[in-house]
């Protein structure tokens, strides 16, 4: 069995469908959710179902490695990024080397790095132009958005569009492909990451 643990930041609406997708798993739980905001809904959506939840401080995130011993409590193999907005620091990526995936709301490298998330992100693929956008899924190193790249998706930008028509059509994306996506690693890739024992 496979424990994942899903880190966010707000309504934690990807955190939904993957818990929701991984539900029925005999091969995968989501055994734990990481927020950094105590008023976030993913928050809520973990407590629905049971699954344990830690709330992260900034400070002992940063200067503590306090977040490894909790992630081991819970035989965490993999870490899911699913709207998580500060930057994971060195020593859980050393520790988590490429078992550390992260959803970005464009196609990377286009529209990736610090500042760039949410709205932020479909009010510069609008005010560039562009013809077309979509989603990264992709591993996570000690650079926003730097990773490498696991899957892109697609869909056109609307003559009309709105940074709010746009995200809506990202997020279908995001819902549908996310789970999957993190599916066929684990059963494909993930053996190979995890460390000897």
């Amino acid at each position: 069995m496979t424990h994942i643990a899903i880190f966010a930041s707000g309504t934690g609406t990807n955190a939904r469908k993957i818990i929701e997708y991984f539900e029925s798993s005999s091969e995968v739980k989501v055994a734990l959710v990481v927020s950094n905001r105590k008023n976030a809904l993913v928050l809520d959506a973990a407590a629905e179902r049971g699954i344990p939840t830690i709330l992260l401080e900034r400070k002992s995130f940063y200067h503590s490695e306090t977040i490894l011993t909790e992630l081991q409590t819970y035989s965490i193999s993999l870490i899911i990024l699913a709207g998580f907005l500060w930057l994971i620091p060195p020593y859980l990526v050393r520790a988590f080397t490429d078992r550390i995936i992260n959803i970005h709301p464009a196609l990377l490298p286009k529209f990736g790095g610090k500042g760039m998330y949410g709205h932020h992100v479909h009010e510069a693929v609008l005010d560039a132009g562009e013809k077309e956008s979509g989603i990264t899924i992709h591993l996570v190193d000690e650079i926003y958005d730097n990773g490498s790249t696991l899957f892109q998706a697609k869909c056109p930008v609307e003559v009309n569009d709105t940074p709010e028509t746009l995200a809506k059509r990202v997020l279908k994306l995001e819902h549908y492909y996310f789970p999957r996506i993190i599916d066929e690693y684990i059963r494909e890739t993930l053996p190979s990451r995890l460390p000897k024992t």
